[in-house]
């Protein structure tokens, strides 16, 4: 099969704009938006947006597109679409139905390649419980793909990132290293084992989270995805007015990661990340120099990062051990 891996100089998350930029691109157009029924637009950078249609409707709507994360056009499509279907979970939300974005050369590319990324995202989008129903396609020299997501919530159900309250535990589902384990598999340095064990980590769907995360009504969440987890931290703080006070020594990695940071194998992303946290006095302390690059890891379908009340977390985190999320760790605290 055709190795994706072979069009590209950075893929997956690691793509996006840094965040400083985006910010600043952001703060010279003007979006005034006057109607009481948008109760989630762009002001504090959260996953979605969300509609509110009548008293137990409301519609969330994002979407996400990258080029390649791995070699193989099935497991991009299964991963980029689950990715896209994460924003959905992140803010209490269960996924609808979703349009293909699709960027593809068609004339250099073998069509079956294509064939096989549509099937990993259609894959995923029915284990979701969800429909594709269309979606566009232009002309690029590099393949991309992505979803547009639209989901549904109770509007008094919604989850978002601007309601961390001071004494929250912070638990994260899933283990950061993907977009260095990716870099480090470019250049020949990664075991197959642990390789694939990114791979399984980034297909698997941010469902159960979610589910978890609704049912014991926690306070806010993000998914950590290409801004790293000091990023999405960041944007949680400036947008709930907390602060955090983390652990740094139960964070999750994925086997080989550090290993991989070590050895100087850090992806470009991860020093972009860097400069727009400590660009806002978001820079760790007592903190070695390869946890803080992990902890700016561009991640590729991350986890979920949720703040639960104290009561709540010893069993937030025994579910979602129980329910895949082998890595799932209390990683820190909120604070005034």
């Amino acid at each position: 099969m055709y190795d994706l891996l072979k069009t590209i100089n950075q893929g997956g998350c690691s793509a996006k704009i840094p965040a400083k930029t985006l910010e600043n691109i952001l703060k010279s157009i003007s979006i005034d938006i006057n109607d009481k029924a948008l109760l989630v637009g762009n002001e504090t950078h959260d996953d979605a947006a969300i509609y509110k249609l009548n008293e137990t409707q409301a519609i969330i709507f994002t979407t996400d597109f990258f080029p390649p994360v791995c070699s193989d056009p099935y497991t991009f499509g299964q991963i980029s679409a689950t990715n896209a279907l994460s924003d959905v979970y992140a803010m209490g939300g269960k996924p609808l139905m979703a349009l293909n974005l699709i960027m593809f050369p068609s004339t250099t590319i073998p069509l079956e390649v294509l064939t096989e990324i549509l099937k990993g995202g259609q894959d995923k989008v029915a284990e979701a419980e969800a429909f594709i129903v269309g979606g566009h396609t232009i002309e690029d020299d590099i393949p991309k793909y992505g979803l547009a997501v639209v989901g549904t919530v109770h509007p008094d159900k919604i989850i978002t990132n601007a309601n961390a309250k001071a004494g929250d535990v912070l638990i994260l589902s899933k283990p950061l290293g993907t977009g260095t384990i990716m870099a480090g598999q470019r250049l020949g340095l990664v075991s197959d084992s642990d390789y694939h064990n990114a791979l399984e980590s980034m297909k698997t769907l941010n469902k159960n989270a979610g589910t978890i995360m609704n049912k014991y009504n926690i306070n806010a969440a993000t998914d950590i995805t290409g801004f790293g987890f000091l990023g999405h931290l960041t944007k949680m703080a400036k947008a709930s007015n907390v602060d955090f006070e983390l652990d740094y020594e139960n964070i999750p990695a994925l086997k080989g990661s550090l290993e991989l940071i070590e050895m100087g194998c850090i992806p470009g992303s991860a020093f972009r990340n860097q400069e727009y946290v400590n660009t806002i006095n978001q820079t760790p302390r007592k903190i070695n120099y390869n946890m803080e690059m992990l902890l700016n890891d561009p991640q590729t379908s991350g986890g979920m990062l949720m703040c639960v009340p104290k009561d709540k977390a010893n069993d937030v985190l025994d579910e979602l051990l129980e329910n895949g999320y082998k890595s799932s760790a209390i990683v820190g605290y909120v604070i005034n």
